[in-house]
């Protein structure tokens, strides 16, 4: 692998115009935002909205973000389906564009076991040329990896790694444990209240979606520990509790992200899926992120 996928990476909205359609200058400018505060992207996840865009926007959405990063950053893909053949058939098109890896989230809606997980993504790693991050959300899919399952996926020559989204502890140090003897495989951690001490166990990146509010903020909590300062990135840490316990308390998280974003006057436009917020919520959030957000 080309780049060593470490530091803050963040799970960028997806903006969208007045009709609902992708806005891709909007998209570049949130990039910039980014880029500015240190940060690489991952696109196309959670807070992208990837469960309300269609294969092309799916493209659309990556190559926009590896044009505008133009080298300068690392840039993640997610391509997770619920079909094998699906992922597939999306990661062939994502990997000519030019990302760093891509990243699969478990699929949804069906149980799984965990052999059948081993074998999806055992396919799906033979299939492509990018190197491969498995996506661990079992709250949204119903589908949970074992830290075992991953250590024998972690010896595939392609799978590079897991981002770990359960929102635990336990969960991320399940992961760390289970492969911290084998060389070229790293976990991402997910939770924005564990970035700091995902850090200082072991993680070698995290996927934030709270530095689309807070890039700065964020990126500080990575900057403080690469420079040996722990005691500061652990006050980095904590400087953004509050705006993520309070923030994330007004609704579906990706949701309430993507209305700060908008509230603070970027054009970033409505989440596709059925989610509003009333105006005594809007106000809430404007008033936790100028409580919050320099």
């Amino acid at each position: 692998m080309s780049k060593k996928i470490e530091g803050v990476l963040t799970a960028i909205v997806t903006p969208f115009d007045a009709e609902g359609g992708l806005n891709v200058q909007s998209l570049k400018e949130q990039v910039n935002r980014q880029l500015t505060a240190g940060n690489g992207i991952f696109c196309g996840g959670t807070n992208g909205e990837f469960f309300v865009l269609n294969e092309q926007e799916k493209i659309t959405v990556t190559a926009a973000c590896v044009d505008e990063v133009a080298g300068r950053a690392n840039v993640v893909a997610h391509i997770g389906e619920i079909a094998t053949r699906e992922t597939i058939r999306l990661g062939k098109q994502i990997e000519k564009l030019g990302v760093d890896a891509v990243s699969v989230i478990t699929p949804y809606f069906v149980p799984l076991k965990q052999n059948e997980l081993i074998t999806h993504y055992t396919a799906v790693a033979d299939a492509l040329s990018v190197p491969v991050f498995l996506y661990n959300i079992p709250a949204r899919t119903g589908n949970t990896l074992e830290p075992q399952t991953v250590r024998v996926l972690a010896e595939h020559p392609n799978i590079i790694g897991i981002k770990d989204s359960a929102g635990s502890y336990e969960s991320l140090s399940g992961f760390l444990n289970a492969v911290k003897d084998i060389e070229n495989f790293d976990v991402l951690n997910g939770p924005d209240s564990l970035i700091h001490r995902g850090f200082v166990e072991g993680c070698s990146a995290c996927i934030s979606g709270l530095a689309n509010v807070a890039p700065k903020e964020i990126n500080a909590i990575w900057s403080h520990f690469r420079a040996g300062d722990v005691e500061g990135s652990r006050q980095a840490q904590e400087n953004v509790t509050g705006l993520r316990t309070d923030l994330y308390s007004v609704g579906f998280s990706p949701a309430a992200v993507k209305k700060a974003v908008q509230l603070m006057g970027y054009n970033v436009g409505e989440s596709r899926y059925a989610v509003s917020f009333t105006e005594e919520q809007q106000l809430q959030i404007r008033q936790i992120v100028t409580q919050y957000v320099r």
